[in-house]
């Protein structure tokens, strides 16, 4: 069996440049799965040019097809989000809406392009709503075709107002967040591996039918 191919969308604000929250809870994620082996990229979405729109390719410069060729490529997506006013980041938002502009395209069965593929979420901000980001983002993985496991977010929160994020506060020492990004890591994995080898039959769920 081939590699399990894992790609982080880190859709933080900052360039790939700053230190990024996001990027450094993500590095843990990263870790235990190239540690099981899996091959690993984490891109930051700041440092492309992607206009918003629900669309494959919007032209004119945009830099999307490039990367949503190495989501079709992926096993695992995992998209990577900062909180700000307690919600995912607006580049989160546009790497969702121009996921969904290519979900009408289909694999070797005639099923949207995302199944088999398995989705998880990364958060890290201040106060909270991460569990509402979080159910954003795998809801709309879910809805195109990405396969949710059980756990499949993993954040990080500070406490109320304006202070210290993840990595300035230590927040790899955090014991719940831990152990989420072993969660996160381990189920993706697990369902990565079991649909290269066990894919969903193209039963009651190709888009022409």
């Amino acid at each position: 069996m081939s590699a399990v191919k894992a790609l982080v969308l880190n859709a933080s604000l900052k360039n790939s440049g700053e230190t990024s929250n996001t990027e450094g809870l993500a590095e843990k994620v990263v870790e235990i799965l190239q540690k099981e082996g899996a091959e690993t990229e984490i891109i930051s979405l700041s440092d492309y040019h992607i206009p918003y729109g629900i669309s494959a390719d919007l032209g004119e410069g945009d830099e999307w097809p490039g990367i949503f060729e190495k989501v079709k490529a992926a096993d695992i997506v995992l998209i990577g989000t900062p909180l700000w006013l307690g919600e995912k980041s607006s580049l989160s938002s546009i790497a969702i809406e121009r996921l969904y502009g290519s979900s009408s395209e289909t694999n070797e069965k005639g099923q949207s392009i995302f199944y088999n593929k398995v989705g998880g979420v990364i958060i890290t901000g201040n106060e909270d709503g991460a569990k509402h980001a979080a159910a954003s983002v795998l809801y709309g993985m879910s809805n195109i075709g990405f396969v949710i496991p059980p756990n499949a977010d993993a954040y990080w929160v500070g406490e109320a107002g304006p202070g210290p994020s993840y990595l300035e506060q230590e927040g790899e020492e955090n014991e719940f967040t831990q152990k989420h990004i072993k969660m996160l890591a381990y189920n993706t994995l697990h369902l990565a591996r079991f649909f290269k080898e066990n894919p969903i039959p193209a039963v009651g769920n190709t888009i022409n039918e």
